[in-house]
């Protein structure tokens, strides 16, 4: 005769099994599944005239996007192997090397220029992006920095002005490329994780106000940025120039309506809406599903974001701070360019050359976004195996937010 085991250690049993239940989170792979089968799709459905006109076959760039999500998977299976604390230790490398990623596209010769932006590297068949991989790499090394100098960013205005100009030299450098939209996502991403990695919020705003009279004045400064800006606040007086891709891609809604055209049944992809399976998917996503398809996609994005952003408290629940400041970054970074890339296409800011993360054709793209959703996943996995830290009190969270957090967590 066996003796029953106590109430407190079944619930414990059934609490650890149900724990390691699963060995990747279900919610963030599914949604990151459902968006790139989406995207699949799509980029298939938009790209088909185009290759047909300029490869002879409407399934080229299908078949080209399918072997890069394929190469992103796998580097995203690399990435999951790797213990966050190998990207604390290379949080100051990785900077080194995104300065010399964007130095080295500058240079004639190394630098290929597409568009009258000089933005890749040519490595043979493929072309390295490096603005897309210098995303990943701020985003580790602002996580590093709130680890290593978190109570001086906390404490002093001075504090928090140092990281945010490292950060401002990457994005001068990117915009000698010029990539503002890289620039926006990155210093967005930066300065939200500050802030959640409890920056006060008097050396927060000055230091936003900063930024956006930045902003503001690189439009007023370049001629070519200057006139995009015009051209998006009247896009229908400038239908057939600057505003063109915008006026193309409002048609696409119009004709979406609620219900969309159908699969395959989209009439902007017919050489009226450049960039049709790349910057300006989601208006064709919008033009064939409809605006109930368009709202399904907004809604997935928001549950990526928000699951990253609940990965990022789960660890610093658990006291691995640099887990919580790299998720935290992730979610922001992500969020950032989905959010600009949709607004774009609806008409509610500037083109930007942003792509849709996980569903736009670029294989740049398809990798670094992959390698941030793996980091996450890595995060929760290692969150799951840390035990939960004792819930401080009110006073001592009041005091972490000025400084209280510990140097070396």
């Amino acid at each position: 005769m066996t003796m029953a085991r106590p109430a407190t250690l079944r619930t414990a049993e059934r609490s650890t099994s149900a724990e390691f239940a699963w060995p990747v989170d279900p919610i963030l792979s599914s949604v990151t599944v459902f968006l790139l089968l989406c995207g699949l799709v799509m980029v298939g459905s938009a790209s088909s005239e185009v290759s047909a006109r300029l490869y002879e076959t409407p399934f080229y760039l299908l078949v080209k996007h399918l072997v890069y999500l394929l190469i992103a998977v796998g580097a995203g299976g690399l990435v999951l192997s790797v213990p966050i604390a190998v990207w604390q230790k290379l949080a100051w490398p990785l900077l080194l090397l995104s300065l010399c990623l964007l130095i080295a596209v500058l240079i004639p010769g190394i630098g290929r220029e597409v568009n009258g932006s000089r933005r890749w590297i040519s490595l043979g068949a493929f072309s390295l992006q490096g603005s897309e991989f210098v995303k990943l790499f701020v985003v580790v090394f602002v996580a590093n920095y709130l680890v290593q100098f978190g109570a001086d960013v906390r404490s002093s205005f001075s504090g928090m002005v140092k990281p945010v100009a490292i950060v401002a030299v990457v994005c001068v450098l990117l915009l000698g490329q010029p990539d503002f939209g890289a620039s926006v996502v990155i210093m967005s991403a930066a300065l939200g994780t500050i802030f959640l990695g409890g920056a006060s919020v008097l050396h927060f705003f000055p230091m936003i106000l900063a930024c956006l009279i930045a902003a503001a004045s690189l439009v007023m400064i370049q001629p070519e940025r200057f006139d995009r800006f015009i051209a998006f606040t009247d896009p229908w007086a400038h239908q057939f120039e600057g505003g063109y891709q915008l006026t193309q891609a409002l048609i696409a809604y119009g004709r979406g309506d609620w219900f969309g055209l159908g699969l395959g049944n989209s009439i902007q992809k017919l050489f009226f809406l450049p960039e049709a399976h790349t910057d300006f998917l989601f208006s064709i996503i919008a033009e064939e599903l409809g605006v109930l398809g368009a709202l399904v996609v907004i809604a997935a994005f928001v549950v990526l974001v928000l699951r990253a952003m609940w990965i990022g408290r789960l660890a610093e629940i658990r006291g691995l701070y640099f887990h919580a400041w790299l998720a935290f970054g992730i979610g922001l970074s992500l969020g950032a360019q989905a959010a600009i890339n949709i607004c774009v296409n609806v008409g509610l800011l500037p083109t930007k050359g942003l792509t849709l993360p996980l569903m736009s054709y670029g294989g740049n793209s398809l990798i670094v976004t992959l390698a941030f959703i793996a980091i996450l996943l890595r995060i929760e996995w290692e969150c799951r195996r840390q035990q939960p830290t004792r819930r401080p009190s009110a006073r001592r969270r009041s005091n972490s937010r000025s400084g209280g957090y510990r140097r070396g967590h």
